[in-house]
């Protein structure tokens, strides 16, 4: 049997998997980088992505992280001449809480290094200048946090916001992005640099001097020499993991979300993505409540909800669709190709999205026939920050974990993979991200005590 051979194999043809072959081509000259997948590339979790950005984490490394990925979005936007469809009309963070202490702390210890100077705060009588700046542009959005505490700006720029709103937090580096696109760009630029695709399942890997990966392709078994294995398989990598002997402190968690076609125009088309941060009970009537309580199968959607829930328009000013999305599942499961999708989420997730957007309220019971439920898994650690560096095996290296963050993060895990991989200079977060910080034991009690871990 004839073995193949490259320098460097990933695993797993996701955004992650491409971004980290595409950043370890470039900074690797003539370095030979095979991807190995057996479904087409940006499929399973990539297919299902919110493709949302934002810099806002409750922790100033993720902050960093993300600050860096998208520096490097906005490079590959102005090469491509925004053929990603980047776009940076903020994230805006919605609550009826009007003393936000909390909230504020978190964005003071995210945003310490560098930021603090851009938090601006918009207090109830005093003169402001916030504008919603409802212009997609990225190069010319502003930066920082805005916090808008007083109700009839809140109004001004969100009239169709549930009046009940006390405060807005406005973080405004943070927009939209096409994944798919993103993910096309690098392959194609992976490509001409000599990369290659390979549409194989990795069904075993040996260690010896370099790696031994045997393969299952659709005309039998093959094998592949590598000097180095780069484990990008998402929602698979405690399976790749095993083949080396190692555990990898994940979960896989599956989310749902749902677009459909806003015929009656109830969602502004320029308005940011919005999340709804409050937890709540669903908007039902008395008696649906009642019938729902009898039935041990629906009962738990009389009782209450977790917040964070999130729409955006999708497709731009002239498109009519939009998504909704709510991240409420806390429940582990194995991946399969076909995770099982709940037939009530779709009026579930419409109800809980109702509350900060009322309008929506007029598709209760009728939503279009023009809408997709689809899904896709959370793969995370507790603390919810990605595994990006070596493994314990010589010449093997991770990059997932990124629950819900994968489009947003691609291109930082990428690069910090490629430095890992090529010994270049390196922020100096990355060991944070990597698996040596399960060696610090202060710092993980610290990331396991925090209330927020950043999921939406």
């Amino acid at each position: 049997m004839n073995i193949d051979r490259t320098q460097i194999a990933v695993i797993g043809a996701g955004i992650v998997g491409i971004a980290c072959a595409h950043y370890a081509s470039a900074h690797g000259h003539g370095t030979r980088v095979l991807i190995i997948d057996p479904r087409p590339p940006m499929s399973l979790t990539s297919a299902a992505s919110g493709e949302n950005y934002r810099n806002w984490w409750p922790h100033p490394t993720m902050t960093a992280f993300t600050d860096l990925s998208i520096d490097l979005m906005e490079e590959i936007a102005r090469k491509s001449r925004n053929r990603v469809r980047m776009t940076r009309r903020g994230y805006v963070l919605a609550t009826r809480q009007a003393d936000p202490t909390a909230l504020l702390a978190q964005l003071e210890v995210g945003y310490e290094n560098g930021h603090a100077g851009l938090l601006r705060v918009h207090s109830a009588g005093a003169s402001s200048t916030y504008g919603a700046d409802k212009i997609a542009d990225w190069e010319g959005a502003p930066d920082g946090v805005d916090v808008v505490q007083d109700r009839r700006l809140i109004r001004q720029h969100f009239p169709s916001f549930d009046p009940e709103i006390a405060t807005l937090l406005h973080i405004r580096r943070a927009g939209d992005v096409s994944g798919q696109q993103l993910g096309a760009l690098m392959l194609e630029e992976l490509r001409a640099r000599g990369g290659a695709v390979k549409h194989a399942r990795v069904v075993a890997i040996e260690k010896g001097s370099d790696f031994l990966l045997t393969l299952q392709g659709k005309d039998g078994i093959e094998r592949l020499r590598a000097e180095i294995v780069m484990n990008a398989a998402g929602p698979h990598l405690a399976e790749i993991a095993a083949f080396l002997g190692e555990p990898l402190p994940i979960i896989n968690v599956f989310q749902q979300k749902i677009a459909f076609a806003d015929h009656d125009g109830a969602i502004d088309r320029k308005m940011p993505f919005s999340i709804d941060l409050d937890g709540q009970r669903l908007d039902w009537t008395d008696d649906e409540r009642a019938m729902l309580q009898e039935d041990p199968a629906t009962r738990r959607l009389t009782a209450p909800m977790p917040g964070s829930i999130h729409c955006r328009p999708e497709g731009g000013e002239q498109g009519k669709w939009i998504k909704l999305g709510w991240a409420y599942n806390r429940t582990p499961s194995e991946p399969t190709d076909d995770p099982p999708k709940d037939p009530a989420f779709p009026e579930i997730v419409l109800r809980g999205a109702s509350r900060l957007n009322p309008r929506l309220k007029r598709y209760y019971g009728r939503l279009p026939k023009q809408m997709s439920h689809y899904g896709g898994y959370y793969t995370m650690t507790k603390e919810n920050w990605p595994l990006i560096g070596p493994m314990s095996t010589h010449g093997a290296f991770v990059a997932g974990a990124l629950s819900g963050f994968g489009t947003m993060g691609a291109c930082a895990t990428g690069a910090l993979c490629a430095r890992w991989i090529h010994d270049l200079p390196r922020p100096a977060f990355a060991s944070q991200l990597s698996l040596a910080r399960y060696d610090d034991p202060e710092m993980m009690r610290q990331l396991l005590r925090s209330a927020d871990a950043g999921i939406l």
